[in-house]
């Protein structure tokens, strides 16, 4: 692709004679050919010429041409393509500088050089703006902000490099072109010389033709030289061509040769409109340009102005083509800056709607990191826009970023909170964990795991490590839990056992006709029965088996059901008094007694006023009779609890006398004599 900044071949007058090829390395301007005729004979012709030669076609000829008059070397170089740096990453722009530093000539890359320079300084720029509201956006300073990237130093390594090379580089150019500025003032020298020597024509046309070559050969000079060396050359030419005026033979021979290169020069001119690369046209152009001007002398007069015209009709056959070229290029840029705009509409939508989600802000930065890669990927928009473009599309991914961050900034607030309201469930967790009283431990410990599941994430650096030393806490306290409860099952299902052994002997025990023996025989049955403990909850049943057995025997004993319960009790009782903590046994047992006493007493009131709703009722009404059964059941079960409570306060009156008596023997030991 043509670059836009190269896109000037220039030819300031309309003659042959004035062509100046301009660069900002030389800018070498011909004032007179040596072909052109006296002034007195020429003004018409040249008046002529200029009115059929487009001034714009004519300021068309490349700078390169210039280049070569300082580096011969240039003549044979080729074309380094621009590529697309607007849509290269950083990284890929370090690459391609270091490939171009590497395998280029260094005073062939500046334009490629200051490309690729000014897209990195503004990702870079860009890069750092976001990494820093980043840096603000967590808590920090803005005087405290600092970022090192290794990209960044990466690129400042190979673009000194590319200035060392370069200075060095127009350090060698300055000394050769001093050297041959010295050698192309001798060669003048030398042709002055021509006119006063006294020898053969031929002899001196021979020595005029290699002075030339010389000239040829000599090399760039500097350029504030330039000029006033190339005229003193031309004129001296000229002088000389007066004196060969006298040789007419040799100088139509000498006009005919440069003729008949010069056409040669305007053919291959003509045939560069065909060459598909305008890059390669071009630069073959300013080679015939250049080769015309420094090489080729005069042509006849008769063959002057057509040949020229020629050479310039070709030139701007090829500038009408570049100005297609272009126009087409130009069309493609506004295409590009209608895609652009587009893009930066879609994430100013975006900056406007920003979600308040984790989910949905990453979704939304993905979108973004798209949008912003296409916006890299769309080309080249015209020059007049770009900066304002560029501005933009900056400012729209800035309003986008300084969102996601403020709710980033929000999202850490509260994952603190959150991060503190684990603390304290582990904290819990962590006194619980080797809990005894399991009653009391195992619900709270599945609350605290619940209420964990429901607050919301913590910063990601304490994450891992609160969970894990959270999980532990609870593991080893339901490890316990379950290696207890399989121990107290095991236990439990040991009870089972012997209370079933027991059932099977109470089930044939047969009574013995002796009501004192069998009640004491009964007694140790329950006796021992009470001694078992708990059994596992699904095999309760056997202790209601047990006691409709019991229940049983005391009817053909004629003992009431009071009595019986009495009986049952009165080893309950002496569980109790034998226990380790005896108090607290009794206290537990009165508060479950007084709570059985007021349910019973309740109730019997609740049905004894639904009684009052069935008194025009017959007392031989079923419902009435129910009624009537249950409020007896009730209070039967009534006066059962107050005989249970009586017992319990005459156990509880007798431990208060044995406590008081065991005082009153220690208070009655004997003085020490």
């Amino acid at each position: 692709m043509l670059d836009e900044k190269d896109d000037k071949l220039s030819v300031d007058s309309s003659d042959e004679k004035n062509i100046e090829i301009t660069n900002e390395a030389i800018a070498p301007q011909e004032i007179l050919d040596s072909e052109e005729p006296k002034k007195e004979e020429t003004q018409e012709a040249t008046t002529k010429t200029e009115a059929n030669i487009d001034d714009e076609v004519l300021n068309e000829i490349d700078d390169s041409n210039a280049e070569d008059a300082e580096d011969s070397d240039n003549v044979q170089r080729h074309v380094i393509p621009v590529l697309d740096y607007h849509a290269m990453s950083m990284d890929n722009l370090v690459g391609e500088l270091q490939r171009l530093v590497k395998n280029e000539k260094v005073q062939a890359i500046k334009n490629h050089i200051d490309g690729i320079k000014s897209e990195f300084d503004l990702k870079f720029q860009e890069f750092i703006e976001e990494k820093k509201e980043e840096f603000i956006s967590t808590g920090g300073n803005e005087i405290d902000f600092h970022y090192n990237s290794v990209t960044k130093r990466n690129f400042n390594e190979v673009y000194n490099e590319y200035r060392e090379k370069r200075n060095q580089y127009y350090k060698n150019l300055e000394k050769n072109l001093n050297d041959n500025l010295a050698q192309r003032l001798q060669i003048i020298d030398e042709l002055k010389g021509l006119v006063n020597v006294e020898e053969d024509i031929n002899t001196t046309y021979k020595n005029f033709k290699d002075l030339q070559e010389k000239w040829r050969q000599a090399g760039p000079i500097p350029r504030t030289n330039y000029n006033d060396v190339w005229r003193t050359y031309h004129h001296h030419i000229e002088i000389f061509y007066d004196f060969l005026h006298l040789n007419r033979e040799l100088r139509d021979l000498d006009f005919k040769r440069n003729l008949e290169e010069k056409q040669k020069i305007v053919e291959r001119a003509e045939a560069l409109e065909k060459v598909e690369d305008l890059n390669v046209a071009f630069q073959e152009l300013q080679t015939l340009h250049k080769i015309w001007k420094e090489d080729i002398g005069p042509v006849g007069k008769e063959h002057r102005e057509a040949i020229w015209e020629r050479f310039s009709n070709a030139t701007k056959a090829l500038h009408n083509r570049r100005q297609l070229f272009y126009a087409e290029l130009e069309k493609t840029y506004e295409v590009n800056l209608v895609k652009k705009h587009e893009i930066i509409e879609k994430i100013n939508a975006i900056a406007i709607k920003v979600a308040t989600n984790h989910k949905g802000l990453q979704q939304q930065i993905k979108e973004v990191e798209t949008l912003r890669d296409a916006f890299f990927k769309a080309g080249k928009v015209p020059q007049k826009v770009n900066e304002k473009t560029w501005a933009s599309f900056k400012e729209s991914v800035r309003i986008f970023n300084r969102k996601k961050n403020g709710f980033y900034k929000d999202q850490k607030k509260e994952q603190q909170e959150n991060l503190d309201k684990k603390r304290a469930l582990l904290e819990l967790a962590i006194s619980l964990k080797d809990s005894e009283d399991m009653a009391t431990a195992t619900p709270e410990m599945k609350r605290i795991q619940n209420e964990w599941k429901k607050i919301g994430h913590v910063p990601r650096k304490f994450s891992d490590k609160i969970w894990k030393q959270f999980k532990d806490a609870c593991n080893h306290y339901f490890d316990r839990m379950h290696a207890s409860k399989n121990e107290s099952q095991k236990e439990e299902l040991e009870n089972f056992e012997k209370k079933n052994e027991c059932l099977s002997r109470l089930q044939a025990f047969e009574l013995s006709g002796t009501r004192a023996n069998d009640l004491a025989t009964i007694k140790e049955f329950i006796a021992e029965w009470k001694t078992y403990g708990r059994v596992p909850f699904n095999k309760k049943s056997i202790n209601v088996k047990f006691n409709k057995i019991l229940d049983a025997l005391f009817k053909k004993l004629d003992i009431d059901r009071q009595e019986g319960e009495l009986m049952k009790y009165g080893n309950k009782i002496k569980q109790i008094s034998q226990g380790e903590d005896t108090e607290y046994a009794l206290q537990k047992e009165r508060i479950f007694i007084r709570r059985k006493i007021d349910e019973s007493k309740s109730e019997v009131r609740q049905l004894e006023n639904n009684l009052q709703f069935f008194s025009n009722a017959s007392e031989d009404s079923p419902v009435v009779k129910d009624v009537i059964k249950k409020i007896n059941t009730q209070k039967e079960a009534l006066e059962t609890w107050k005989a249970k409570l009586k017992k319990l306060n005459i156990l509880k009156n007798n431990l208060i006398k044995e406590s008081e008596e065991a005082t009153e023997d220690s208070s009655e030991v004997a003085p020490e004599e």
